[in-house]
């Protein structure tokens, strides 16, 4: 990781923090004890609209009645993202029958090159039940303000050969739809997989 990936890491982390103390309601005395940063109350990362891999629009609402967990990335990227989509199938794998109550969406930072047709069979490598977004170059921009993603191409030898830094955390929303919580990259899956059974089990 080079020294200019460190500091835009940095500085995005640093961002959504900001974000996080000044957007989120910590009046709430009955939350969960989550073990992942509670973000129940945030002002962002509040819905979306965008062409899954089937080609169907979807909106977070559309997931009603499953605990959503929402990473950002492109097919490309050398490390992160396949870092993060193979912790998501192990988390899975870790909730056993509960995982059929998980949907995992994987939202492309870099739609000119992420093609639709082959966002499936990305994401399907490393679970089947997986689901790739994609949208227009503008769509992402608007998603990406608004669930507070920073990202950024960064050119390479050839106008194709460019990669894309990106602020690397995912989102977990309740079985209602509100986001709960924000799981940095690196988390521990048994952490993770500690409370998404909590919402999980939740009533809402």
């Amino acid at each position: 990781m080079s020294l200019s990936y460190r500091n835009f890491v940095k500085l995005a982390l640093i961002m959504l923090a900001l974000c996080l103390f000044v957007g989120c309601d910590d009046t709430d005395k009955n939350r969960m004890r989550f073990t992942n940063t509670d973000i129940t109350g945030a002002d962002f990362a509040r819905e979306f609209e965008l062409t899954n891999h089937h080609r169907e629009r979807v909106s977070l609402s559309d997931f009603e009645g499953k605990v959503v967990i929402l990473f950002f990335g492109f097919m490309h990227c050398p490390d992160i993202c396949p870092t993060t989509l193979t912790e998501l199938n192990g988390l899975m794998s870790r909730l056993g029958a509960d995982a059929k109550s998980v949907q995992v969406l994987f939202v492309t930072v870099d739609p000119e090159r992420d093609k639709i047709e082959n966002l499936g069979s990305y994401v399907e490598v490393f679970n089947p039940n997986f689901l790739g977004l994609w949208g227009t170059v503008d769509e992402i921009e608007i998603v990406t303000k608004e669930f507070k993603v920073i990202y950024q191409k960064v050119p390479g030898s050839t106008p194709d050969s460019y990669t894309v830094d990106h602020s690397a955390g995912t989102y977990v929303f309740d079985k209602s739809g509100k986001v709960r919580l924000f799981v940095p990259y690196g988390a521990d899956t048994e952490s993770l997989a500690n409370d998404v059974r909590l919402l999980i089990g939740a009533r809402f």
